[in-house]
């Protein structure tokens, strides 16, 4: 995969140059989205679209395409680079100033980088196709807005390696009081007795576009009720199934938290009726 865009064409991965004074390098000053496409077509492409225009706003980045604009980049992408599943990652950083200081600039062009990488095939609503995610949990340190899809994610990365150094896929985070916000790199959601329950979104959490599908695919065409209300750690270890859901993994099932089973340590039967829903349903958005 050798094909990227920057700033207005399309050329070799190699041929990409981006000056060490882009303030998304120097300050991580820029937003990003990561949309999936599997047989060239975009998963939540609207929705995703739709949130990264919201946090070039909410961080003051004077930039909006429309849909039809990154729609062309990432199908151009998609054409110019082999692969039946890819995502596309979509970056627009604040822009290169002449010097290093802390204050939005005046007069700077945004950065706008897209390009494509290979992603496993979708998931399917198949217990024995399914592996179980390991994860670890720890308390959320990371900074206040994370609603903002900012590519300053250090505190993201450091959440993710402190699971992936004990042989996990994830971390599930929890506040000063004890309650779950989301992964280092997805949102969460537990079952009890049939019911799925999630938190409520607020600066602790990123609204995950794929959180957004499942959320209004369940309502709209199942029969599985869903709560958004604050969740324990205590919840958490008690529950009958726990979730994960990013635009790559669609909606990923836990087997084991800090090495101890959920549930019977099984996939389980609430898992398979709401991946079921989403797949059937995902290319609606």
């Amino acid at each position: 995969m050798t094909t990227v865009f920057l700033n207005g064409a399309f050329m070799p991965m190699e041929d990409a140059k981006i000056s060490p004074m882009d303030r998304g390098f120097l300050f991580g000053d820029g937003i990003y989205e990561v949309i999936p496409a599997y047989r060239g077509e975009l998963v939540g492409f609207g929705p995703h679209i739709a949130r990264m225009n919201q946090g070039l706003q909410l961080v003051g980045i004077d930039f909006k395409w429309d849909v039809v604009k990154w729609r062309a980049i990432c199908a151009e992408l998609i054409a110019s680079n082999q692969g039946d599943n890819l995502a596309i990652y979509l970056h627009v950083s604040r822009g290169t100033d002449s010097k290093r200081f802390h204050a939005y600039p005046d007069n700077v062009a945004p950065t706008v980088f897209a390009y494509a990488f290979e992603i496993p095939a979708a998931p399917v609503p198949d217990k024995a196709q399914t592996k179980g995610y390991k994860v670890a949990t720890t308390e959320d340190l990371r900074w206040q807005r994370c609603h903002i899809k900012s590519t300053a994610l250090l505190g993201n990365v450091m959440h993710f390696q402190h699971g992936f150094a004990q042989g996990c896929n994830e971390t599930i985070l929890f506040n000063a009081h004890n309650q779950m916000t989301e992964g280092s790199a997805c949102n969460a959601y537990i079952v009890k007795d049939g019911v799925v329950i999630t938190p409520p979104l607020d600066n602790h959490i990123l609204p995950g576009i794929t959180r957004f599908m499942l959320l209004d695919i369940l309502a709209k065409h199942g029969a599985i009720e869903v709560q958004e209300r604050s969740v324990t750690m205590d919840e958490v270890c008690a529950a009958d199934e726990v979730w994960l859901t990013s635009s790559s993994k669609e909606i990923a099932p836990v087997v084991e938290i800090d090495g101890q089973p959920v549930g019977d340590g099984e996939i389980g039967d609430v898992w398979l009726a709401a991946q079921t829903l989403y797949t059937a349903h995902k290319a609606e958005y």
